[in-house]
């Protein structure tokens, strides 16, 4: 069994140790957390290109002490011309190529605004700096992964003829090896373009411009205009209390509110063990009544047609658990939100934390590789429906529907938890077992992440909702 790690200047969790090598090393130039994500971000877009790209959205929670949790949404929004008109002729949005490219890519937009709240307490380490992994990565070529490997080799034939994906990700026509080198030159000239010219150049400058341009030539709808207005909101967390700690998590368009629920339900049916049948039976139903709730919930900010904060109420967490029979399953399965992104978590030795999640998505995104940028474009808004009263449905300007929501636990004796993880659906289900494991059970902590775990959906490479347990 592995051991749980201390440090007492900071520490930096991510995916791919190169990510969490670049974070750790502003750390020890005495950045911040949010500078240390910042670059942990960007090299991760580079160096783990299968899973994630600055393409893509961003969520933040930010913990600085003696002040109350924040969060940035950095979620793009529907462009101006992704109508049911544009789709006309289809029975749903593709979900590859460019009329996949519909929504904005907003996690730049989140570096920037947690740049500014770095700024407001003193923090300035150069952008150049914060990028200069990155950028030294895609110019000097990042080893391919099994995972990368595997991902390729597996979404080939879907992506292939995608434009710019072979280009990028299979050199000389073929999927590259595992532990080969893997070069991205074009994507290296667009993080040194942002290093000299600033972050706001991805929306309303060069880049902007050449992003738009070639999106507009292959047939998105996605334009300069839709670029130029995406801006990332500040916003203030949804939080549950439990017995010994607050949690907090993003609002909507993400699923945040279900992460939150599945614990609050959980803890108002007082199990006493950890793993026996009370405790896997708990968890499982209080997701089925937390999933239930973001089904019909959960959506554009400006569009939810209930108050989120409202379920996580003691009242409604009591009646919500008072609904579990103790002894029999309610029946399941109910349709699945698909997703693949990455968790990072960091701390400094001033005590900020961030707990951070960047995504494109599916694998690959969308697929389309932008051959004047080397971006690769996310496909967000297939999570959209072209049914007119659904309420994911197709609008301009919407924001679609994440399942990404980094958690934050402040504990009653002052210590804070930074925790999250990749895998869709099961992001929410994941957190809590863990969470409940640790906090509510007493698990150390790297005992109640290796043991077995259960999820309930879809998982890689199986189309079936159903229950699964290791």
């Amino acid at each position: 069994m592995l051991q749980t790690r201390y440090s007492n200047r900071g520490m930096m969790v991510a995916p791919h140790h190169l990510a969490a090598q670049a974070g750790r090393d502003v750390l020890a130039e005495s950045g911040s957390a949010i500078e240390a994500m910042v670059a942990a971000a960007a090299t991760i877009a580079v160096v783990y290109p299968h899973m994630n790209s600055i393409g893509g959205d961003g969520f933040w929670l930010i913990h600085r002490p003696g002040q109350a949790p924040l969060a940035i949404d950095a979620c793009g929004q529907a462009a101006a011309l992704a109508t049911r008109d544009f789709y006309a002729g289809c029975d749903a949005i593709p979900t590859r190529g460019p009329q996949a490219a519909l929504t904005s890519a907003g996690t730049i937009s989140g570096w920037a605004a947690a740049l500014r709240i770095a700024a407001s307490d003193g923090k300035t380490l150069p952008l150049s700096r914060l990028l200069s992994p990155a950028i030294t990565h895609a110019r000097d070529g990042i080893r391919v992964t099994r995972s990368q490997y595997a991902l390729t080799t597996g979404k080939q034939t879907e992506l292939e003829n995608v434009h710019g994906f072979a280009d990028a990700f299979m050199p000389g026509g073929t999927v590259p090896a595992v532990g080969s080198l893997l070069k991205l030159p074009t994507l290296a000239n667009s993080f040194e373009h942002l290093a000299r010219h600033g972050l706001d150049d991805f929306y309303r400058g060069e880049l902007a411009g050449a992003m738009a341009d070639e999106l507009q030539r292959l047939g998105s709808p996605l334009r300069r205009e839709d670029l130029a207005s995406t801006h990332a909101a500040q916003v203030t967390p949804l939080q549950v209390r439990l017995r010994q700690a607050t949690v907090y998590n993003l609002p909507p368009p993400t699923q945040g509110l279900a992460s939150l629920l599945i614990l609050g339900i959980f803890d108002k049916l007082g199990v006493q063990e950890a793993d026996g049948f009370a405790h896997l039976h708990g968890l499982v139903e209080s997701t089925k009544q937390a999933f239930m709730i973001r089904d019909r919930v959960v959506t554009d900010p400006a569009r939810v047609p209930e108050p989120p904060a409202g379920f996580l109420h003691d009242d409604s967490l009591a009646a919500l658990s008072a609904a579990i029979d103790q002894q029999h399953a309610l029946p399941w399965p109910q349709p699945a939100q698909p997703g693949d992104t990455v968790w990072m978590g960091c701390i400094d030795k001033n005590g900020c934390a961030v707990s951070f999640i960047q995504s494109i998505y599916w694998e690959f995104g969308s697929g389309v590789v932008l051959r004047d940028t080397g971006i690769n474009w996310q496909n967000r808004g297939i999570s959209f429906s072209l049914e007119p009263s659904a309420l994911q449905a197709l609008e301009p300007g919407r924001k679609p529907f994440h399942t990404l929501n980094p958690a934050l636990a402040v504990f009653d004796d002052g210590r804070v938890m930074s925790y999250g993880t990749m895998g869709g659906e099961g992001q929410p289900q994941t957190q809590a077992m863990i969470f409940a494991r640790h906090v509510l059970h007493g698990t150390p902590l790297q005992a109640a992440i290796t043991a077995p775990r259960w999820l309930l959906g879809r998982t890689w490479g199986a189309a079936e909702t159903n229950l699964k347990i290791e």
